[in-house]
């Protein structure tokens, strides 16, 4: 799978929010959108305001692609059981998500890098796919040979960003565990995300 190399500060800057977590902040030195006008913004069509929440929730998870977004809506759409609730679940359980989660990379794309150059763990076997689905109680590590990883080492003592409550993790031996599929409230979205208005967006545009 392809991944995002495109410019990341300015899709920060076009959100307001340092929604990467990347340690120079792209708004300390330009708070506007890019480009000329930047810093005016017009009134958005509703459809306009559910593309940009769509791109927002893209923009969290490692910059998706919109057929993976499509791919976990329509699994929501047939687990029988809320909608929305299920779609985030099946986001905020990628194994990239849940090792950026776990304060094993600092931001989502160097997670996306670690479990992609085999550096990650599940349950004690090598998982190189990003999109795997981490179920309750799966225990997720870094590999012994790569815990001195100097990007692994600085995340792990980043005590700056909390792990959230359903994930529990051992800092002395850089791993975790995903303890229960979190709510929407649960989650730590660096910005705010109308999840039931993107799958509204996707029922009718996918």
């Amino acid at each position: 799978m392809a991944r995002y190399t495109g410019p990341k500060n300015r899709i920060a800057r076009r959100f307001g929010a340092n929604i990467f977590g990347r340690a120079r902040n792209p708004l300390l030195h330009k708070p506007n959108p890019a480009g000329m006008h930047g810093g005016k913004r017009k009134k958005k069509s509703d459809y306009g305001l559910q593309l940009e929440e769509q791109q927002k929730l893209k923009a969290i998870y490692g910059m998706l692609s919109r057929k993976q977004l499509i791919r976990y809506y329509q699994e929501a759409v047939r687990s029988k059981h809320n909608t929305p609730q299920v779609f985030i679940e099946r986001l905020e359980s990628r194994l990239d998500n849940i090792v950026y989660r776990l304060r094993l990379a600092p931001t989502i794309f160097a997670a996306q890098q670690l479990v992609s150059h085999g550096h990650i763990l599940v349950n004690g076997k090598k998982v190189d796919r990003r999109s795997f689905q981490v179920r309750p109680g799966m225990e997720i590590s870094v590999k012994p040979q790569s815990q001195n990883v100097p990007v692994v080492k600085e995340a792990i003592a980043n005590t700056s960003r909390s792990v959230p409550e359903y994930l529990s993790l051992d800092e002395a031996k850089c791993s975790g565990r995903l303890m229960s599929l979190p709510s929407q409230e649960q989650i730590p979205f660096p910005i705010p995300i109308n999840v039931p208005l993107i799958c509204e967006f996707l029922a009718h545009t996918c």
